[in-house]
């Protein structure tokens, strides 16, 4: 009876309710997938931007400076000590899944092998020469070290479930882990200061591995040299594409550092942040996306592929354009909120010109991780990604010779844009070569 009133007196919205119960039930495992990757992705970058926000509130701007200083050198020899094998592994798993069962036990435990060969050789080297190129802010890095080790494992373990897809069970452990975390987080920080704040990062990290190597259980140890080349090999292309992107980006702040502009380093760092939490939403739907890509590529699905590549491209390009109309208006008001201390003529104008790039930001990361990395071409990131990255170094010193601590954002614009663009228009290509070879 119900029934036939509503679809006699509102059959738009019966139709339209239809349709999307039709949508739902089409993209259900996407749409399930996307639910539980965004409340893992929240949690566990949640309480790094936690961190974040104590130390810009409890920290003066010069020890702000300094302890993103450390981080960044940090996060470019995690980039050393993983150099894409957390990546790579996520690409095998989802192919291993869908073609070879007794390949997908061994991941594990030999990509382990590579890692913590690849931590322990840049702990030696940290420890031995750190002291050289760092000075008095040699100390600091002792404090995050451990890093060396649990960030990539955790990444590790990151690519091994989303290749899975068990999406739910990263969420739960990272939230579980993020909540608790959260405790003494704030009582390092608070009662040690930028000390606190260091061994706090190297802390969660530790906390987050060990809840995933519970969750995942038994590791198959079995050394296969054939799992571990195959691996290593791809690593080896994400890896160098992952020194690139660090090239462009990252590495401003070392740059800022070396030229002395330490306070400058907290307005940037404060305006990258915002920009990492606006491209999360994006960063998740692509790690959602990527396994079933895989999976089309693989099985030479090129048209499929195709036309997927082209509607997620063309889509995330105008949610950018979108963002960056809104955010302007509105980036200002939340920078005062949350970040009172910083907000000034600076941190704005920083912001509104990063603004310029970030509908490329998007499509990059949905192109970058949903379809290159994804279906072995990660090598086209990296044939424009290294130029680019080697172009923004030679450009920052010489634009902030010339505009002050601001040239290395002019630097970042100009490098980020010839990057993204190139390694789009090269896998369209590539796509196209395959589809007129079938």
């Amino acid at each position: 009876m119900t029934q036939f009133f509503l679809e006699s007196n509102y059959p738009n919205l019966i139709k339209m309710t239809r349709l999307l119960k039709k949508k739902y039930l089409g993209h259900r495992e996407t749409i399930h997938n996307f639910t539980w990757r965004a409340l893992q992705i929240f949690g566990k970058q949640g309480i790094t931007f936690f961190i974040f926000l104590l130390c810009a509130k409890l920290l003066t701007p010069y020890e702000f400076g300094i302890y993103n200083y450390i981080l960044a050198v940090i996060f470019l020899l995690i980039i050393f000590g993983d150099f894409g094998i957390s990546t790579a592994t996520s690409k095998y798993v989802a192919e291993y899944n869908a073609t070879d069962s007794n390949k997908l036990k061994l991941i594990l435990f030999n990509s382990l092998i590579i890692i913590l060969a690849l931590g322990t050789i840049l702990t030696m080297l940290t420890i031995v020469f750190g002291s050289y190129f760092l000075n008095e802010k040699y100390v600091y890095v002792l404090y995050v070290l451990p890093m060396l080790f649990l960030a990539p494992i955790s990444s590790l373990y990151d690519g091994i479930f989303r290749g899975l897809k068990r999406f739910r069970e990263l969420a739960i452990i990272s939230l579980f882990i993020g909540f608790i975390s959260i405790f003494f987080v704030y009582l390092l920080v608070k009662n040690y200061g930028l000390t606190g704040a260091l061994i706090s990062q190297s802390l969660f990290y530790l906390v987050l591995v060990v809840a995933l190597f519970l969750k995942y259980g038994k590791i198959n140890v079995r050394f296969d040299k054939q799992v571990l080349k195959s691996i290593f090999k791809y690593s080896l292309v994400i890896g160098f594409t992952s020194v690139a992107y660090f090239l462009y980006t990252k590495v401003d702040l070392i740059i800022l550092g070396q030229y002395g502009h330490i306070e400058e380093i907290g307005y940037y760092e404060i305006v990258n942040k915002i920009f990492e939490l606006i491209k999360l939403p994006t960063l998740i739907i692509a790690n959602v996306l990527a396994p079933t890509i895989t999976e089309y590529y693989s099985k030479k699905q090129y048209s499929i592929v195709k036309n997927k590549f082209k509607r997620h491209m063309f889509y995330s390009f105008y949610l950018g354009v979108f963002l960056s109309i809104s955010l302007y208006f509105i980036m200002p008001y939340i920078i005062e909120f949350f970040f009172k201390e910083y907000f000034i003529r600076e941190t704005i104008y920083i912001f509104n010109l990063l603004l310029l790039i970030l509908p490329l930001r998007i499509v990059g990361t949905i192109v970058g991780q949903a379809h290159t990395i994804a279906t072995g071409n990660a090598h086209f990131s990296l044939w424009t990604m290294i130029p680019a990255g080697i172009a923004n170094l030679f450009f920052d010193i010489i634009f902030i010779g010339y505009y002050g601590f601001i040239g290395v954002v002019y630097s970042t614009i100009i490098c980020f844009s010839f990057a993204i663009i190139s390694f789009i228009i090269l896998y369209n290509l590539k796509l196209n070569k395959l589809m007129q070879g079938i």
